[in-house]
């Protein structure tokens, strides 16, 4: 697995209440925080490959954040994926970034599978996003960048045509009630955010 940023990891009470917050319902196979929101939240979640009772789980990284996904939303339903699917096409290095990003997805959701004691997921079912040739879920994409800063860089690039999502604040309560950690924090999300 990759190295997480700082504060990812196992979630506590705290993370899994967010979590369910931003998600209205109780987080499924939630498995570690693997990116924090700069308000100090879960916004990237690992999920289990599988669900308790042996449901494949549709992506690895799941973001959870409702003002990330209804940003993304807006850039899918503005065209973006077409365009950086004709990228792909034009762009060599691009596609072999994207194709590397689609091995490192595949190790690091099989690395959780052995960690769950399960069975990789079969053939087909273990990426997300259109990964490695195609442009469909930039959630999925953009969750895997924000898990693994460096990794994506489709998910990068719709990363970087993305509004401050965190600006206003966290998207949901804390569930601790922890002013100071849900306030807006200015550190990048990675070392590519110019922040």
């Amino acid at each position: 697995m990759p190295a997480r940023a700082e504060g990812a990891g196992a979630p506590d009470a705290r993370d899994t209440a967010a979590v369910a917050g931003q998600l209205g319902r109780p987080p499924r196979g939630l498995r570690a925080v693997a990116h924090r929101c700069p308000c100090g939240l879960p916004d990237v979640v690992t999920t289990a490959p599988r669900l308790d009772d042996g449901t494949p789980f549709p992506t690895l990284y799941y973001l959870t954040c409702p003002r990330a996904a209804s940003a993304i939303g807006t850039l899918e339903s503005g065209g973006v994926m077409r365009e950086l699917a004709a990228r792909l096409a034009d762009e060599p290095e691009l596609a072999a970034g994207y194709a590397a990003a689609h091995a490192s997805y595949l190790a690091d959701r099989d690395a959780q599978a052995r960690a769950d004691g399960t069975p990789p997921l079969p053939a087909g079912m273990q990426s997300a996003g259109g990964m490695p040739d195609r442009v469909k879920c930039l959630h999925a994409l953009v969750a895997h960048e924000l898990a693994d800063p460096g990794a994506n860089p489709v998910g990068r690039a719709a990363l970087d045509r993305l509004p401050r999502w965190w600006a206003a604040g966290p998207c949901v309560p804390d569930p601790a009630g922890d002013a100071p950690a849900a306030g807006p924090r200015t550190e990048p999300t990675s070392d590519k955010d110019p922040r």
